[in-house]
């Protein structure tokens, strides 16, 4: 079987991240990594766009989701980024990081990292 790894780096969109009172009313930057797995043999074989996962899509639904929402902490974040990976049904492995550039003095940023298999 040839197993695809789909890798989207350092997508950087704006979300309301945060439980402190200004954090609540402005967006903050996050950068977001994913890495998709799904099984890609017909992909492989044939040469056809519909045997392929559309990372496209995904990537528009995680960034509808993140500029439209409202988080109080990371991990909800990561894990509704998580949900929008494996609602498409040929993905059997999903990790997704959010970094938070700035969240603490004197470090680059804060990142939190779930992931998901298919059972």
């Amino acid at each position: 079987m040839a197993n695809a790894i789909i890798h989207v780096t350092n997508l950087r969109l704006r979300t309301f991240i945060g439980f402190n009172p200004d954090e609540r009313e402005k967006k903050q930057d996050v950068v977001i990594n994913l890495e998709i797995h799904y099984p890609a043999d017909q992909a492989c074989e044939t040469d056809q766009v519909e045997q392929a996962l559309n990372y496209k899509v995904i990537t528009k639904e995680v960034i509808s989701l993140v500029e439209q929402g409202h988080f109080l902490l990371l991990e909800k974040l990561v894990a509704e980024i998580l949900e929008v990976c494996h609602r498409h049904s040929s993905v059997n492995y999903a990790k997704a990081r959010v970094d938070k550039p700035h969240a603490l003095r004197f470090a680059d940023s804060v990142s939190l990292t779930l992931d998901w298999s298919k059972a």
